[in-house]
């Protein structure tokens, strides 16, 4: 047992990320199994996207998750699963607001620099 102060922290700290962790990869099994019983274009996506819920967390690399995302891709592809293309929509162009702040910021004249002698 940790005798100093920050030590017993750190010994908390690593419980609960030990505990947190272990809940991410529960997730990921309970959704890798409800896609290999039930392969479907919901199950698809609740399996992706626990994968990248791991790498958002630092839990997995994101390689390895575009790795086996690309796998359960590849088996819903052999079971013939329908699988919906996500349409990229275009953002519209931010309109520039100028305000009294902005514009008085400008007007300001530079600094004029000190001569050295």
């Amino acid at each position: 047992m940790p005798i100093i102060k920050s030590a017993k922290k750190a010994a908390r700290q690593a419980e609960k990320r030990t505990e947190h962790n272990q809940q991410i990869k529960k997730d990921i099994k309970a959704a890798l199994k409800a896609f290999r019983e039930n392969p479907s274009a919901e199950t698809l996506a609740k399996a992706q996207s626990e994968y990248d819920k791991a790498v958002k967390k630092d839990l997995m690399k994101k390689n390895t998750a575009a790795r086996r995302k690309a796998k359960l891709h590849d088996i819903a592809k052999a079971a013939k699963v329908k699988l919906e293309k996500k349409v990229a929509k275009k953002a519209a162009p931010k309109a520039k607001a100028t305000t009294k702040k902005t514009t008085a910021a400008k007007k300001t004249a530079p600094k004029a620099k000190a001569q050295k002698k």
